[in-house]
């Protein structure tokens, strides 16, 4: 039965209850009524309690039981009842509390594309999107949610992909630009070519990571169980002595009535889904509520180099062209060559040329030739783009240590044109933020060059560097850190990383550009392609860490001044059962501050 229909139930029971007693004088008809009812219903609850002993949820059960058995023994019947209401309006106020707070993960699931329009023969056709294969084209009309992952080969538009990164301001994309599923086209209509199914495109794997965010239990509960037990034992002393000492046994109910123990319920878990919603709105999803606590203790932080601390997407470095070809004819033909191409160094080499205002030549026809490059006809001449020994085999071409493509024009070589893998600017920065939320140990765990390494490290501001490691080596490596550094947050984004974020206390998974398995394998995946959201998460599980400890605390001592007043006989039990109601109020509330976010 759901907690608001039980609620309802016990409503309409306290209703008859009260017409029979005050309306017809029959109060031991409703004493008898609420008594059985209240039986019932505290067996059910030690019932319940059995069950929960092992996973430490000890105390809070006891002191509810008691509560309402202690009431009902001395006769007031409808302290109990108040009690009882109290009791499962706030499992339902938990469950509303606990919808409103998952509002901005649940929106996810509200927008997932359904449709889309492929080309057939020049002609649209409309699809289901499981039916989206790869290398399909599809028209996303103005205002339409992307479909699945593609890149863009013929159009330009704004994108907003608020929902799926919490960046507010629309993305411009052209030719060769990705799109991700569930972002939002703007105001004209673009070609795109499928680059994965429906079931793999980023948005699938977000809403995937939304239901087990939403179905994982909180382990951080359990700190508002080890409350429990003290307070416990102090509600049991100061009713015992009010009763040993008035020689009157109401006195030990009307303790107990107000030992309110929805503090202790309530308050940390709406704290922790509602720090998990904020980290939502920041583009951080956070699967479970035990990681944020985690985070907020975390003394030690891991980051892979190469699309972690570097910003994993290559740029133009240098164009070279031979004699007798100038930069802008080589970018040009290159440019306009791999203009349909989804590879990372076509979708690089196109944005630069975009940004220079190279013009593209119309490509006549199209040939890509797997793992070597393509071949293009571009105004009656064949442009080859790719490696030097599919560009011009017979030539001599001078080798080079960076990422480049060779182009020939004829079967002539005409250059090559060099990319590099740039630091993320707010790299330094992000480590300085981390140390100033106390993550003092800074590591870099990459199996890259030592010499490049420490430069990059160097930079920004990594004193730890582990390099020329493969991944059981970087495991290994998380595992020598010393358990007085722990907890170990480890930050990468690519597969190989993927048993790393596993080994670590908390792994997080720099997921903007699709990193499947490290998606998975991370219990933190931040959706925007900015590392300081990494600081951001800790910042927030800090935040959210400090309000659950509030809420639980300030619940706990009204709850002990009230049940220092009632040893007094100032309460009476009905009036305490009644103050229960102002204490949940206090404490969810104050839980729920966890879910605004206090970013400027």
């Amino acid at each position: 039965m759901k907690h608001s229909t039980k609620l309802g139930l016990i409503i309409a029971i306290a209703v008859v209850s009260a017409i029979l007693e005050f309306g017809f004088g029959l109060s031991l008809v409703a004493q008898i009524i609420i008594t059985t009812t209240g039986t019932l219903i505290a067996l059910s609850m030690l019932k319940e309690m059995i069950k929960t002993l092992r996973s430490g949820s000890y105390g809070v059960d006891l002191l509810a039981i008691t509560a309402v058995a202690a009431t009902l023994a001395v006769g007031q019947y409808w302290a109990a009842m108040i009690v009882l209401i109290m009791l499962v309006g706030g499992d339902s106020l938990e469950d509303y509390a606990s919808k409103k707070a998952h509002t901005e993960l649940k929106a996810l699931l509200d927008n997932s594309p359904q449709t889309a329009h492929k080309v057939v023969a020049d002609k649209l056709v409309d699809i289901k999107v499981d039916e989206a294969n790869i290398g399909d084209q599809l028209v996303v009309k103005p205002g339409e949610t992307v479909p699945v992952d593609g890149h863009v080969i013929k159009g330009s538009s704004m994108f907003d992909e608020s929902s799926l990164t919490g960046e507010s301001r629309p993305i411009t994309k052209n030719i060769g630009d990705t799109i991700y599923s569930g972002s939002i086209n703007g105001d004209s209509a673009v070609t795109m070519t499928v680059d994965k199914l429906a079931k793999d495109s980023q948005y699938q794997r977000l809403i995937q990571l939304v239901k087990q965010a939403d179905s994982t239990p909180a382990h951080f509960v359990r700190m508002a169980d080890r409350y429990a037990v003290p307070f416990t034992g102090i509600a049991f002393v100061i009713a015992g002595i009010a009763w040993f000492v008035s020689k009157d046994p109401v006195r030990f109910a009307e303790v107990l009535v107000v030992a309110s123990p929805c503090p202790l319920i309530l308050a940390a878990p709406v704290a922790l889904v509602s720090g998990m919603s904020r980290s939502s709105r920041n583009g951080i999803v956070v699967k479970t509520g035990n990681v944020l606590e985690k985070m907020a203790t975390a003394k030690t932080a891991a980051f892979d180099k190469t699309g972690t601390i570097t910003s994993g997407r290559l740029f133009v470095d240098q164009i070279k062209p031979v004699a007798g070809t100038t930069k802008e004819e080589l970018l040009g033909y290159a440019a306009s060559a791999e203009q349909s191409s989804g590879h990372i160094l076509a979708r690089s080499l196109l944005n630069y040329a975009v940004k220079h205002e190279v013009k593209l030549l119309e490509v006549q026809q199209l040939s890509e030739v797997t793992g070597n490059g393509v071949t293009a006809q571009i105004a009656g001449q064949t442009v080859k783009v790719g490696k030097a020994s599919f560009v011009a085999p017979t030539a001599k071409i001078a080798e080079t240590t960076q990422t480049c493509v060779y182009i020939s024009l004829n079967d002539q070589y005409i250059g090559v044109i060099t990319f590099i893998d740039k630091l993320r600017p707010e790299a330094a920065q992000t480590m300085q933020a981390l140390r100033d939320h106390g993550v003092k140990h800074l590591m870099m765990l990459t199996g890259d060059q030592q010499a490049i390494a420490q430069t990059i490290a160097k930079e920004v501001g990594i004193d730890d560097v582990r390099a020329k490691l493969l991944p059981e080596e970087k495991i290994q490596a998380l595992k020598t850190v010393p358990e007085s550094e722990h907890p170990v947050i480890m930050v990468g984004d690519g597969v190989n990383d993927a048993p790393s974020l596993t080994v670590a206390d908390v792994g997080i998974a720099m997921g903007a550009h699709g990193a499947t398995a490290a998606s998975e394998s991370a219990d933190v995946v931040i959706l925007k392609d900015d590392l300081l959201k990494v600081a951001k998460a800790v910042e927030i599980a800090q935040d959210t860490l400090r309000i659950a400890r509030q809420a639980v605390l300030i619940g706990i001592f009204i709850c002990v001044f009230l049940m220092l007043v009632a040893s007094t006989g100032w309460i009476p039990a009905i009036v305490g059962a009644m103050f229960q109601e102002v204490i949940d109020t206090v404490s969810i509330l104050w839980g729920l501050r966890a879910r605004y976010s206090h970013e400027k």
